[in-house]
């Protein structure tokens, strides 16, 4: 079997972005040319890659394992353009970041050691709020670029003016209360008899909750509400409900008194880099740190990490 890497960008595209028509809106070409470029993966893989229906394109077994290893290229190259693009002339000046806790302290912190080595006068300052807050900052100046968080599930275009560069897609996971479920083998959400219990209706994971629930079913939202992925896990494991966590929120989380579980038709968080679209070309600073944020999470991974 001899599969032309070239084409594996497309099946990417079409993975992240939901179908074919978003996914040529993102490589700036046709959609007859995606389709055309996954007809002839199918050819070289010998194996149907898309179920293509009236309401979209959704990925079989096999095109989810090769959009799997197009993410593994992906970063492979994304680490590689990053040494190249190293030259002796020095890189200098202030970077702002501003993201959200499990991305900051797993991924970029771990990080920051290795930058100043290579690049002494390069500074990042980094900055931990809310979503809403982040993007004012960044309207404002006062960030450089914000790491968001995205449920890929769903269909969405970055705020206008901004662009997005794709850093990390993960797998939604379910907690539950320890021992709640008898067995693991088949979980059906509408069964549970457990409320779900929720964020701030504009954050990812709660897009992602309303869509599983919308899609599988599940009970009302409970009373409660959370910030921080450690109250969640607090509250699930005291018997409140049960909810939708991202694997790097789980990171360097207890586990006491919940099980966390792999469920089909949970999707995927997606994790971006968010920066004024006019800033990435003007700014060799911002270039720079893009590249070896997107290095940092291309080399990041869970079984690395202890996970």
């Amino acid at each position: 079997m001899i599969i032309d890497p070239g084409r594996l960008r497309f099946l990417l595209a079409v993975a992240r972005y939901g179908g074919v028509l978003a996914a040529a809106d993102e490589l700036a070409v046709t959609a007859s040319a995606v389709s055309q470029q996954i007809a002839k993966l199918e050819r070289e893989t010998g194996h149907l890659l898309l179920h293509r229906a009236s309401s979209g394109s959704v990925l079989t077994p096999a095109g989810l394992a090769l959009a799997e290893a197009a993410e593994d290229v992906e970063r492979a190259v994304a680490v590689a353009r990053s040494r190249l693009e190293e030259t002796a002339a020095e890189v200098s000046g202030s970077v702002r970041i501003g993201g959200f806790q499990s991305f900051l302290a797993t991924v970029l912190a771990p990080a920051l050691p290795d930058w100043r080595h290579r690049y002494p006068a390069l500074r990042f300052g980094t900055v931990e709020a809310e979503e809403a807050d982040l993007m004012r900052d960044l309207r404002t100046g006062m960030l450089d670029a914000v790491v968001v968080e995205l449920d890929a599930g769903e269909s969405y275009t970055p705020p206008r003016g901004t662009t997005d560069v794709p850093l990390l897609d993960e797998p939604w996971k379910l907690v539950v209360p320890s021992g709640a479920l008898i067995t693991t083998d088949v979980i059906d959400l509408s069964r549970l008899g457990m409320p779900w219990i929720g964020l701030d209706p504009s954050a990812a994971s709660a897009k992602a909750m309303h869509r599983v629930r919308r899609e599988l079913g599940g009970e009302e939202s409970t009373q409660h509400s959370f910030f921080s992925y450690q109250n969640a896990l607090a509250l699930v494991a005291a018997g409140e409900g049960v909810t939708l966590a991202p694997a790097l929120a789980l990171e360097s989380l207890p586990a006491q008194g919940v099980d966390v579980l792999d469920v089909p038709g949970l999707g995927m968080r997606r994790v971006v880099l968010r920066h004024l679209t006019r800033n990435r070309n003007a700014s060799p600073t911002l270039a720079t740190a893009t590249t070896l944020i997107r290095e940092a999470a291309a080399a990041f991974s869970y079984e690395s990490s202890g996970m």
